[in-house]
């Protein structure tokens, strides 16, 4: 029995055979593998009739061990997508007899050194079992390895070299499991002491590089207001196409991730059309959610340049790192809104401070009248102003004004029209020039958008006549002793819309009795629950049945009435003056 065995396999003895199987053991990876087998068959095979072997890499495609005669040494080529998908037919049915290289990959074969006596025999692709269909294939044209069934011996070498290569593919794959599970515990431990979004998710992506190859690789969250997906930190992908990485929410695969709350791998992106082509490259991609408290809060997507490049144990790191990063993710958010907040709060604290500094610090004593007006902030800092400002004896101005926008840069265009208000009044009498010349200088320094609604006028106490100019404000209410009621309109458009823009102004002679009321739309336009407004028939009613109190009950009547109105939810800036004629 021995002999016959001796005589299958040349000068390769049973025993030699044993020793040489002896240090498998010492083959780490499919390399040393691949190298120990094709030293077996060299033994008993001339180098003319065995070139080489194509064999599994562990995290997917295909690769050539072949002999180089010049340097008497194994070389490696990793094969292209195309190759691999080439020859996948020839893997999938269970091996059974040899087969011939496609033609265009035997023609590759030919000028990486294929020797001739291989290729003349149309470059037999000889099947290495696995345990499903074949794992690879020698490259040979031996004659004992050509015939429907293979000698005893050479089967079995070759099912041991299909055994010791699904061995080392368990073997990495195990490897690669302790190694994310350790990534997991170290990224865990990194993530935990970080409550910047960006370093949580660089750190996330630095992690899965070493675990998952990929060419490139996206986190995106939802905005669900927008009800967009964005991108929040990438990798690999052409900056000139950033747009195409903002999607709807069930736009492409990433939408549709999001949209769905399940993870997809899709082998070739090319043959999917949810598939949005954000890179030329791509082939292949794996999309996993990242889920919080049973909400998707953004993706993670990953692309590579093969076709079929990630598994499914790609898939469950891949969620493993996504429910990990969700909860780094959710801190890290909260933080930002926690440190946007007190930002604002001190921006607004700071407009409120600005705003206040404006407001006159005392109300004129004017005789033969009585006068009362206020400012309440709210939450939102507004861009309210009122002022009283002495012009000559017996003369005093009144301004209310509401700037557009809120905040810092409201206050801050207020500052520019109080400016310009005082500075006009100082050098103009005529009130029509005045409020002209504010016009142009706000035109000049705001930004197109911005502007602002204007009354200003001149009480002139001795001679009890009001001279004002109304630039797009709210027009005030003036409430006569007789019950009769008129809006002071006369004036013009909005102060810097326009910079040519020009006004009037009208003398209006007062009479004892008279109640006049200036405000803002944070009076008349405030809103309840049921989203109604204030509005102008309940501020009559209101000045209608408390015009013989003083102004200052008036003021305080009105503001209360529109407090509750709101519900004790102001939702914009209040300010009132009220004057009495005596």
């Amino acid at each position: 029995m021995k002999e016959d065995i001796d005589a299958n396999i040349g000068s390769l003895s049973v025993e030699k055979l044993g020793r040489r199987l002896a240090f498998l053991h010492q083959a780490r990876n499919y390399r040393e593998t691949t190298r120990i087998f094709l030293e077996f068959f060299r033994e008993s095979h001339p180098p003319e009739e065995l070139w080489g072997a194509i064999v599994p890499q562990p995290k997917g495609g295909l690769a050539l061990a072949a002999w180089d005669f010049d340097k008497k040494e194994l070389f490696w080529k990793n094969l292209s997508p195309e190759r691999g998908q080439a020859l996948r037919p020839l893997l999938s049915h269970p091996p059974a007899k040899p087969e011939t290289a496609p033609v265009e990959f035997a023609e590759e074969l030919v000028r990486w050194g294929c020797p001739v006596s291989v290729s003349e025999a149309g470059i037999p692709l000889i099947p290495i079992p696995g345990p499903v269909g074949a794992l690879g294939f020698l490259i040979g044209s031996f004659s004992d390895m050509l015939p429907e069934e293979p000698a005893p011996l050479e089967r079995l070498l070759l099912t041991l070299f299909g055994l010791q290569l699904e061995g080392n593919r368990k073997e990495e794959q195990l490897k690669s499991e302790q190694l994310g599970r350790e990534l997991l515990y170290q990224t865990g431990k990194v993530l935990a002491s970080s409550l910047e979004l960006a370093e949580v998710l660089e750190v996330i992506m630095d992690a899965l590089k070493v675990l998952i190859p990929y060419d490139a690789a996206g986190v995106f969250l939802i905005d669900k207001k927008k009800q967009e997906v964005e991108e929040i930190a990438t990798r690999g992908y052409d900056p000139s196409l950033e747009s195409d990485l903002k999607l709807k929410i069930g736009q492409g695969l990433i939408g549709w991730v999001a949209k769905t709350g399940q993870p997809v791998i899709v082998p070739d992106v090319r043959q999917d059309s949810r598939y949005v082509n954000a890179r030329l490259e791509t082939r292949s991609e794996m999309v996993v959610p990242i889920v919080s408290s049973d909400r998707v809060i953004g993706v993670f997507n990953l692309e590579s340049n093969f076709p079929d490049a990630f598994r499914e144990e790609d898939l469950r790191l891949l969620a493993d790192f996504a429910a990990q990063a969700a909860l780094s993710i959710e801190r890290a958010q909260l933080f930002a809104e926690r440190v946007a907040k007190r930002r604002l709060e001190g921006e607004l604290a700071i407009a409120r401070q600005i705003q206040q500094s404006f407001f006159p610090q005392r109300i004129p004593e004017v005789p033969g009248f009585d006068l009362y007006g206020a400012n309440v902030s709210s939450s939102e800092v507004g861009g309210d102003y009122y002022d009283f400002i002495p012009i000559v004896e017996n003369q005093v101005g009144l301004a209310v004004a509401d700037v557009s926008g809120k905040g810092i840069p409201a206050a801050l265009v207020m500052a520019a029209f109080r400016a310009s208000l005082k500075a006009e009044i100082r050098n103009n009498y005529a009130i029509r020039t005045i409020m002209a010349k504010t016009n142009s200088l706000m035109h000049e320094s705001i930004e197109a958008g911005n502007y602002v609604t204007a009354f200003y006028g001149v009480l002139d106490s001795q001679k009890k006549v009001f001279t004002f100019s109304n630039a797009g404000h709210n027009p005030p209410l003036v409430r006569h002793a007789d019950s009769r009621r008129e809006y002071l309109t006369k004036g013009g458009v909005a102060l810097g819309i326009f910079a040519d823009s020009t006004y009037k102004e009208k003398p209006y002679p007062l009479h004892a009795g008279d109640v006049l009321v200036f405000y803002t739309d944070g009076v008349t336009e405030a809103r309840n629950e049921r989203d109604e407004e204030f509005g102008l028939a309940r501020l009559e009613r209101f000045v209608d049945e408390n015009h013989a109190r003083p102004a200052r009950e008036i003021y305080q009547i009105v503001e209360k009435e529109v407090s509750y109105f709101q519900n004790l939810r102001r939702q914009d800036d209040f300010t009132l003056i009220v004057l009495k004629v005596l």
